[in-house]
């Protein structure tokens, strides 16, 4: 009975016990009681339970493709003026420069490869479904980058962060609120693969 007092004044009292949503599943739980028998059914329930709520955030990418590197670089006008509507005048004089897209979009070249968006999770940096994002393994990723991932088998992009206590933190970019942050914890296989380091889409 001693115990049983000892856990309900802790639960009573202001600010005592685990806070809510901190716990594993990240939402408030209650104890139940279960035959034995049945106890590794429940937990194997349980760990798939959560697996698919972390799925449901990650919003897996697909479709790992190299750069194709061509001998000779493809060089398209940059026009300097500004525009508003119709298209920039063909003069001369207007072209600032020419630019190799593959050299704007890439930094280094063994070292790059695209990946194709799936998922809302991070539109509101402008990485939509479908999208070509750009991911540099050379770079060494830092706190508030956009980062390729690899999560318990599952590869996804999100910002990198991290929590107080110093343990690293994925974020989405979606303020719907539909998808959750990742908290990295003990037991869990995570591996940063890349920096993404932009984008691009087709519209046609």
């Amino acid at each position: 009975m001693e115990k049983l007092t000892i856990i309900a004044s802790r639960k009573n009292k202001p600010g005592g016990g685990r806070k809510t949503g901190t716990g594993k599943f990240l939402e408030p739980t209650t104890a139940l009681r279960v035959p034995a028998s049945q106890e590794p059914i429940i937990k194997d329930f349980l760990a798939a339970y959560q697996r698919r709520k972390l799925a449901n955030s990650l919003d897996v990418v697909s479709d790992f493709e190299w750069p194709k590197l061509l001998s000779q670089p493809v060089l398209l006008p940059l026009y300097s003026s500004k525009v508003s509507a119709g298209f920039p005048s063909p003069a001369e004089e207007h072209v600032e420069k020419r630019l190799d897209p593959s050299e704007f979009l890439i930094d280094q070249k063994d070292a790059t490869f695209f990946v194709t968006i799936q998922g809302q999770s991070m539109i509101d940096v402008g990485l939509m479904p479908g999208d070509k994002a750009v991911v540099d393994r050379s770079k060494i990723a830092s706190i508030g980058d956009i980062v390729l991932a690899v999560l318990d088998g599952e590869f996804t992009i999100k910002s990198l962060a991290k929590k107080k206590d110093g343990s690293p933190r994925l974020l989405p970019a979606n303020s719907t609120g539909a998808y959750s942050p990742i908290d990295i914890k003990d037991g869990m296989s995570f591996e940063i693969w890349g920096v993404v380091t932009g984008s691009f889409r087709r519209f046609k």
